[in-house]
């Protein structure tokens, strides 16, 4: 019984930790904005979600559309996914 509560106290931990790291913004320049090919290239802060040091890199954007809101050199906050071997921008906003 003892363990049964542990499991549980650890299950419940984990399910209201795990809301704060999908919604967390990392902070990034843009330095580059290929909108023929769908991709940023983002200077970017680490990403703790995917367990990556601070680095510049080729992204794929979910939404297309983005492209038209951002250029080299814009200051933004964004949040990213591994999908099919690819990094993939799956929101972003300009840095207030």
């Amino acid at each position: 019984m003892k363990a049964l509560r542990t499991l549980a106290a650890a299950l419940l931990a984990a399910t209201t930790l795990l809301p704060a790291l999908a919604s967390e913004m990392t902070a990034a320049e843009v330095r580059k904005v290929d909108k023929d090919n769908g991709k940023l290239t983002l200077k970017h802060a680490e990403i703790k979600s995917l367990d990556m040091p601070a680095m510049t890199m080729v992204f794929t954007v979910k939404d297309k559309a983005v492209l038209d809101k951002f250029k080299a050199g814009d200051k933004v906050r964004f949040k990213a996914e591994q999908s099919g071997g690819a990094y993939v921008v799956t929101a972003i906003e300009a840095a207030h």
